[in-house]
């Protein structure tokens, strides 16, 4: 398949610090490919940079045939990239509905009005919290809090979708419906680069992984292989257990 994401020789530098070096890999359309590593390898950069919101130091980030780096945020969002975040960025004051309305007036889509509450209630009803439309977000629970960010992200009608640790900090139960729900999304043709621990969602959705570690891409291979190999292993677990 020929590639829909493609990261060409992207680098981030903060001063001395190299936190990517030299990555490259790409996204098929539709696929759902796993960003890992252990904490401080890179991953949540990576995601920054596609988004817009870190330029890259060095190298390039292309989308379909559109040029990604160099341009910002907004300008991004509207190629049709969305993004979760790992702390969510919740409008407290406003409602569930209202923090979603407010990615559809100033996304891809532009609704204002009776059109932009019914489309957020939809994307609610899509993240299974419909039922929480009219409190206000700042009453929600953790858990809560992450599908009306999600919400927000398919809100603006994305074609590729960064997950950083959407999943993380679920119950079993939640964890089941969080990996049926982005599975569903693959199937309505979004393509997702996500980035997460918890490896039962990462063998259950990404037939593909790409493993950094200090900055450098230590795997890009099936995910089974490449959670076997040596070089992964022995940046998660100590060079004893490769």
């Amino acid at each position: 398949m020929s590639p829909f994401l493609q990261v060409s020789g992207l680098t981030r530098r903060f001063g001395g610090l190299v936190a990517v070096n030299d990555l490259s890999f790409s996204v098929a359309k539709g696929e759902i490919v796993g960003l890992l590593g252990p904490n401080g390898s890179g991953k949540t950069t990576v995601l920054n940079m596609i988004s817009g919101h870190l330029p890259p130091s060095d190298g390039q980030i292309a989308l379909a045939d559109t040029r990604l780096s160099g341009l910002g945020p907004h300008k991004i969002a509207r190629q049709g990239v969305a993004r979760t975040f790992q702390l969510v960025r919740a409008l407290p004051s406003l409602s569930v509905t209202e923090n979603v309305i407010v990615a559809l007036a100033f996304g891809r889509k532009r609704l204002w009005g009776e059109a932009a509450r019914l489309e957020a209630l939809k994307r609610l009803e899509q993240v299974g919290l419909a039922h929480r439309a009219g409190q206000q977000a700042g009453d929600l629970t953790y858990i809560d809090q992450k599908r009306m960010e999600l919400a927000r992200a398919l809100a603006a009608d994305p074609q590729l979708l960064l997950l950083d640790e959407w999943l993380a900090g679920l119950n079993p139960t939640e964890l089941q419906t969080g990996i049926e729900l982005i599975r569903g999304l693959k199937s309505s043709g979004i393509t997702i680069l996500m980035v997460e621990h918890v490896m039962e969602a990462i063998r259950a959705l990404c037939g593909r992984c790409v493993i950094m570690n200090a900055g450098i891409k230590i795997a890009d291979a099936p995910t089974a292989e490449a959670l076997s190999d040596p070089a992964v292993v022995t940046a998660y677990l100590g060079e004893q257990h490769a």
